[in-house]
């Protein structure tokens, strides 16, 4: 049987995820603050985590950040109240994987936790070259270190799946919805400002000038698109 960890400090949302949640077969535990989430994430084995943004003792920002610094890999799904691009873009950044906004159908927050979990247990089928390279850019699948002339790249563990993504297609036009489906494990086309965002991401690390990029061009009418580059 599956875990999932609920986390938020409203009861009834609490009871209403954990009454969903038991119907399709979860075992759920649950909490109603930041710190006794964070406790609980870093001992307990969970398949899934329902993380609110807006928590007492400890937000569910540093909540993620502490577990992505443990190396805690587990899916999280941020939840929030608040309507704002830039603490949804801060959320994945730091590691979690999707997120809802307030007020959420429980059978929405089913789905999207499945997409996820079809993505982790059918990922897509990566070149079997440990070493990948395009022009000064540089991936090791072993160590997941990526370079670039000879410099170390810094990528959020979506970034590293996307660009890893970008570099097994390179030069194939790629539209969001291949994108979403193969990265994220969804094919919610309402979701596609999410690969926007990374691929923006994406362009300030490995871009000289992001605003006219070499590596990563955007295809109007398309997508984007991973352009070989010649040996420097």
């Amino acid at each position: 049987m599956k875990k999932v960890l609920v986390v938020d400090d409203e009861p009834s949302i609490v009871t209403l995820l954990t009454f969903n949640l038991e119907k399709e077969g979860y075992e759920v535990q649950s909490a109603d603050n930041g710190k006794t989430a964070l406790d609980l994430a870093l001992t307990g084995d969970f398949d899934f985590i329902l993380l609110d943004l807006m928590l007492p003792q400890m937000d569910g920002m540093e909540v993620t950040r502490q577990l992505r610094q443990a190396q805690i890999e587990t899916p999280i799904m941020m939840l929030t109240a608040k309507d704002d691009t830039i603490d949804r873009i801060v959320g994945i950044e730091l590691g979690a994987d999707d997120y809802l906004t307030k007020p959420f159908s429980p059978r929405e927050v089913l789905a999207r936790m499945k997409a996820i979990q079809r993505r982790i247990q059918q990922p897509y089928k990566q070149a079997k070259d440990t070493v990948m390279k395009n022009g000064r850019l540089v991936i090791n699948r072993q160590t997941k270190q990526v370079t670039m002339a000879d410099k170390h790249i810094a990528l959020t563990k979506k970034e590293y799946e996307l660009l890893c993504y970008f570099m097994d297609h390179r030069d194939t036009p790629l539209d969001r919805h291949t994108l979403l489906e193969n990265v994220w494990g969804t094919d919610f086309l309402g979701e596609s400002r999410q690969v926007d965002i990374h691929v923006s991401h994406l362009r300030e690390k490995i871009e000289d000038n992001p605003k006219e990029p070499k590596y990563l061009k955007t295809v109007r009418g398309i997508g984007y698109q991973m352009v070989s580059q010649d040996e420097d």
